[in-house]
């Protein structure tokens, strides 16, 4: 099956380009993988994103982005990606089920996933006292005792902005010293709100009827178990990119991010487009997914667009010579 455009992840980034391109009659396929709708889909309450002033749920969000896209034109097909050739053009992908599409053009938004302990606890809880993401959940912590997972500047910056909710925040790293940099660190030791607990390892999410209760840690240095009570548990111990689909065909920044050229969706290889988390290291949230979708949209729009002209100049010119 051959298609103007493939849209490979159905999160905010990539359902925003579903829109953009099918209002533009491009018809664009949109393969949804292991976790339709991304990261929002295991958020409980989304009150950032403009347009809700009630707030809504992730799911619902998500569904309602889903079916604007298949409104207007989308098709979305369940499936996982496994391999991509960008050697020629029109670009072929590979679907775990062993079949075979065909783009003249591609967009990759296939996100980052948050990196999890695998503690017991911990993945019954996403959502009801466990997040991975600070801004999005910190405003329901109000008044709250907060642990921070990490040792890096993101758990840092993390522990620093829960202290603008929270009652107390406390980090909890598995060793002694920390890896992120010392001015970041001098920054959270220097807020009131933040407590240490350094060299324990986290070990169970405790939780009741109610949602979280603490953090079930074993003290390195003692070897002894200790109950730290929490309301609420977030973890920042860094993001993958699910790039590993494009067997390194496409250029990245040290931690996995997709690169594209400053002020566009565009990557290395024409006709290939990024958008979301999958390019984000720093904001990650689900309006930028959403804007970085519509940039991709019309980069590859305006993408499409060209290639059609030239191919008309080609054709139009061999018909000439004829």
């Amino acid at each position: 099956m051959h298609h103007k455009a493939i849209i490979i992840g159905t999160g905010p980034a990539g359902l925003t380009a579903a829109i953009y391109l099918a209002r533009a009659n491009i018809s664009p396929l949109v393969i949804e993988g292991i976790q339709p709708g991304g990261q929002l889909t295991t958020t409980t309450e989304v009150d950032n994103f403009p347009g809700f002033p009630d707030g809504i749920t992730g799911p619902e969000l998500m569904d309602n982005m889903r079916k604007q896209a298949l409104r207007f034109g989308a098709t979305i097909q369940s499936g996982r990606v496994t391999e991509v050739d960008f050697s020629r053009r029109p670009f072929t992908l590979f679907l775990e089920d062993g079949g075979q599409l065909t783009a003249d053009s591609l967009i990759i938004s296939t996100g980052a996933t948050a990196k999890k302990l695998g503690i017991p606890g911990e993945a019954d809880n996403i959502g009801k006292g466990v997040s991975t993401c600070a801004t999005c959940d910190g405003f329901f912590f109000r008044n709250k005792k907060i642990i921070v997972i990490g040792g890096g500047d993101t758990a840092m910056e993390e522990a620093q902005f829960l202290t603008r909710f929270a009652s107390e925040v406390r980090v909890v790293h598995r060793r002694d010293d920390l890896k992120a940099s010392k001015i970041m660190q001098d920054h959270a030791r220097g807020n009131s709100k933040v407590a240490w607990s350094l060299n324990r390892t986290p070990l169970e999410v405790v939780a009741g009827p109610m949602g979280v209760t603490g953090l079930k840690v074993h003290n390195n240095a003692t070897g002894e178990e200790e109950l730290l009570e929490a309301d609420g548990i977030f973890l920042a111990i860094g993001h993958t990119p699910n790039t590993g689909f494009l067997g390194g065909q496409l250029p990245t920044d040290e931690l996995g991010y997709l690169q594209v050229i400053p002020g566009t969706s565009q990557t290395s290889i024409p006709g290939v487009f990024a958008c979301g988390d999958v390019q984000d290291r720093i904001y990650r949230q689900a309006i930028t997914s959403a804007g970085s979708g519509c940039m991709a949209a019309l980069d590859a729009e305006r993408f499409i667009s060209e290639h059609a002209s030239q191919e008309q100049v080609l054709q139009g010119g061999m018909s000439y010579v004829r």
